[in-house]
Parts: structure tokens; sequence; C-alpha cells
């Protein structure tokens, strides 16, 4: 079978003196709009503080020009600490830009919205917010649940005092680019699987109950799970859903651990165009991975982390934080994708 052809275009972005970027710039929001392109990027200062910096492409691989102050910083207690890992998709001529707010301790899913990218109105978090505690409640009757999920989120809350403030981390908001039949669905992550929220007319539906009864029945809204060794630790959503004609196409992350610690790649797979809780197919072994030095050695070694793609004729460029520290680009031909990922169909 043939081998997919990944090509590593390399660096596109480094991080400069700037204050507000000088450790690093990563995981960025892209998209294209009027025959623009545009790139919005997580720009971390000194002490792990992140706000979102912009740029703008001449064609996929190359900068026009670059603001040289961040285009969104944390304004709210729940952000304090930062805006981080932005992505974007525009709905009913809305941009919905979501991204991880820390406020040093949770790590939550929220939403900023605009008309034109340039003027920002935030909607705060849009993810759960429920502690250890009540996830454990909610979910103990199921018998099926993951040991993982437990251990992983016990770890997270086990140095923290005050338990009462502390909830799970549900980072990796990622929305559709469109509704399906007349609805918004997004993907989100609580680790190790990947989540979704699937049919809701509009963000007011997000209540209590709603995610009362969410969690009460939390299995049904695992959309996808570690399968193979690339991924065995824990996955995430990375970049927002390409739609094709086969299916809607995923980019995530997927990790395992190794003797040097976590090793983060990108993985590829494929859900229903009608039902996207569907999974149709997978890859059994990483689009790419960890291979250059700049994606090597960084802030944090061994990571590629994809949130953005452009489709430029039949070329996907998928653009991913390198290390933590710098935003590379790689390229492979779309239909080569798909008929890859048909190989390995799950119907």
């Amino acid at each position: 079978m043939k081998k997919l052809n990944i090509k590593k275009e390399g660096i596109l972005l480094k991080k400069t003196d700037y204050s507000f970027e000088n450790e690093g710039v990563l995981n960025p929001a892209v998209i294209k709009d009027n025959k623009i392109i545009h790139l919005f990027y997580r720009a971390v200062a000194k002490g792990n503080f992140s706000s979102i910096g912009y740029c703008q492409l001449s064609g996929p691989l190359h900068i026009k020009k670059r603001k040289d102050v961040p285009v969104l910083i944390p304004e709210y207690d729940y952000e304090k600490q930062g805006v981080e890992d932005p992505r974007l998709v525009k709905i009913d001529n809305l941009f919905y830009l979501t991204y991880t707010a820390y406020d040093g301790i949770n790590a939550l899913g929220a939403l900023a919205t605009s008309t034109d990218l340039k003027k920002w109105k935030k909607i705060g978090i849009i993810s759960p917010k429920i502690t250890f505690e009540e996830f454990k409640l909610f979910s103990e009757d199921k018998t099926n649940l993951h040991e993982k999920y437990i251990r992983y989120n016990q770890f997270q809350i086990s140095h923290q005092t005050d338990k009462n403030n502390v909830y799970l981390w549900s980072k990796n908001l990622v929305f559709f680019p469109r509704r399906i039949n007349g609805n918004l669905y997004f993907l989100h992550r609580i680790r190790p699987d990947i989540q979704m929220v699937a049919g809701i007319k509009n963000l007011e539906a997000l209540t209590p109950d709603f995610w009362k009864d969410y969690f009460l029945h939390f299995n049904d809204h695992i959309v996808l799970s570690p399968v193979y060794a690339h991924e065995i630790s824990y996955i995430g959503s990375g970049c927002p859903p390409v739609e094709t004609s086969e299916g809607w196409l995923i980019i995530y992350h997927g990790v395992y651990d190794s003797i040097d610690g976590y090793v983060y790649t990108a993985c590829a797979a494929m859900l229903d165009l009608e039902d996207p809780k569907k999974e149709i197919a997978r890859l059994p072994y990483p689009l790419f991975q960890p291979e250059k030095k700049w994606e090597l050695k960084g802030e944090v070694n061994n990571v590629c982390f994809p949130t953005g793609t452009l489709v430029e004729n039949d070329t996907l460029y998928i653009y991913y934080g390198a290390a933590d520290q710098r935003i590379a680009v790689v390229s492979v031909q779309l239909s080569e994708l798909i008929k890859e990922l048909q190989h390995y169909s799950s119907l």
C-alpha cells in the first residue's frame, strides 16, 4: 500500500522579543475569509502567561504582516493566567473563536465571537464546570467508564487545597464549521478521550441541567478513544473538522508515553457527515510525529500539536505547535489522505 506523502514545510512563525511572545508561539487557528488567510496563535510571555497574537498570510506558507501586540488578552478571573490554544470557524456569518481559559488552576473551554475578526465579544466559559467528585458521582454506575478518567483527573486536582473550586479540565473545544441538520456540534476533551456535544440549537441550551444529563450518560458522548500505540495514553481534539464528500475529516493529537516522557503525534480519523458521533475510519499510524529538531526540542519536547487547517485545491495544509515553542506546517494531498483512510474503514 502506498505510503502517504506528508511534506513537512517547516517553521512558519517563531517567537520574538516582544514581551507578550518572548517565550513561545504555538497552536494556531487558521481561517481563509474573503481570500485573506488569517492566523491567530497562542503567544506566551514569561511566567507562562498566554494571549492571542495575529498575523496575515500571503499564501499558505508566507507571513504578510504580523501584529506587534496581542489581539486577545486575559480580562476576567476565569482566564487570568492565559487565553490559550485558539481554534476558529465561521458559522452563520459569525466567527467562533474557542480557546482554553486558564486561571492558574482550572483549564476550561471558552468562546469569543466576532463579525469581522477585529472586534471580539467574549461569551465566557461554555464547557462544563464540574468537580471531580460530581463527575465520579454522576458516572459511578457506568461499569465501562475507563479507569484512566479517574487516574488522570484525580492526579490533576490532588495538589489543590480548595477542592470546591477545582473543576475537571475540559480543553480542546472545537466547533464543527457549520450547523448539521440545523444544530451546533462541538468537540471537547476530558482526558483520555474526545467527547462531543451534539445537536444543540444554540448556546443557551448549555444549562446546568443539560450538563447534569450529559454526565449521567457520559459514555454516550465519547466519540473517539485511544486505540493504537501512538495515541494510547490520551487523545484530544485538534483542528476544526474538515468537510469532505466522504465524511468529516478529524485531525487530532494522540499521546503516548516514552522513556523521554509524553510524545504528541498528529492523527487522522473520519466521522459520518450526518451523524458525526459515528466514527467511520481511522489511521492506525500517526499522520505525522516529532522528527525534526524543531519538533523534538523546545519548551516541551516531542510535540506536534495540530490546531488549524487550510485547503487549497487538493492540498491540505495542517498548522501545528512544534515543541510548544514555534509554529510549523505540513502538507498532504487531501484526496490521498481520504483514500488512505478508506482502507481503514470501520463500517
